[in-house]
């Protein structure tokens, strides 16, 4: 006999869950996702990924602006088995998380317990991990606190930007969903208590998690460049409006402690304006001026009178 389950998830990253959920067998009795809203430059109103994936497949979709006690009876009245929830973007009171006799699962995309919380991804890659992953855990009423079945873990790559590891991280969290429906149908799954040592919050990011501060190392300007792209994206404030980098490079080249400012220019790569940091200097390799278009370094450092050796960037 199949699993009843309530699928609960809202953007991209969750809908690779949702087809491992069908794919493996179960009957999904409900999916629900937050509500639609407003997108792109016309403002059109359009449903969360999960909300249109679930749609294109018939199944039941519920888009609740709050969780309440409509939608509870509603769920209870699905008597579901298991609750598998993807960055549904809500936290679960203890009903709902005791409503499905196997509980809740939730697929995190961190090593737990480092980056509980709503951006693990993005806080990987800005903090420079080396290492990341996926858990699936049972939810508990803490923040990403509960106990965890399966762990798959990946390196991190020195190149790798926020958005790579997303879709990456969304394959790796439906494999390690699916090797769990297949444990619970055999019987009652193991759990193992988290580390109290080494946790880590993943807050949510902010436009201003972006401002490049030259006041840091190369290695770490580098790794926000990654860890914020696409969104919200990496900048350097000027009076004209802010400079998107959408690329560096850390400068491996040896830098003399002496007399260029930080945030000046030091020289002129193949690939872009090397800019002085605390330690280190970083290449800028793909920038876009407000309102522009997106230019290589190269093409950047042809059309900007300001980029001259000593000029501050």
């Amino acid at each position: 006999m199949s699993l009843r389950v309530v699928f609960m998830g809202t953007p991209e990253f969750a809908v690779p869950g949702l087809a491992a959920v069908l794919e493996h067998g179960c009957e999904v009795v409900a999916v629900v996702s937050q509500p639609s809203k407003p997108v792109g430059r016309g403002l059109q109103v359009q449903p969360p990924p999960v909300a249109a994936f679930a749609a294109e497949r018939g199944l039941p979709v519920f888009q609740w602006p709050r969780l309440s006690n409509e939608s509870y009876d509603a769920l209870s009245a699905l008597r579901p088995d298991l609750c598998v929830v993807i960055a549904y973007g809500k936290i679960l009171p203890k009903r709902y998380l005791d409503l499905p006799r196997h509980g809740c699962l939730n697929v995190h995309a961190s090593l737990l317990p480092r980056w509980r919380g709503a951006a693990p991804i993005q806080w990987a890659v800005l903090e420079g991990d080396t290492r990341t992953g996926v858990c699936v855990m049972r939810m508990e009423e803490g923040l990403d606190t509960g106990p965890v079945a399966h762990v798959v873990e990946t390196p991190l790559g020195p190149e790798e930007t926020s958005g790579e590891l997303h879709d990456r991280l969304a394959a790796l969290g439906a494999q390690a969903l699916r090797h769990t429906l297949t444990a619970l149908e055999r019987g009652p799954l193991t759990f193992a208590p988290q580390p109290e040592e080494g946790v880590t919050y993943a807050r949510r990011l902010e436009k201003a998690d972006g401002r490049l501060d030259w006041s840091l190392s190369a290695q770490r300007l580098h790794d926000r460049v990654r860890g914020a792209h696409p969104w919200p994206g990496a900048f350097i404030d000027r009076p004209e409006g802010p400079l998107k980098v959408l690329s560096a490079r850390v400068w491996t080249n040896p830098v003399a402690p002496a007399p260029h400012q930080v945030g000046s220019v030091l020289a002129h790569a193949p690939d872009g304006p090397v800019v002085t940091c605390a330690d280190g200097a970083l290449v800028l390799t793909r920038l876009q001026r407000a309102g522009r278009k997106v230019v290589t370094g190269a093409e950047f450092m042809r059309g900007a009178p300001d980029c001259a050796v000593g000029a501050q960037l």
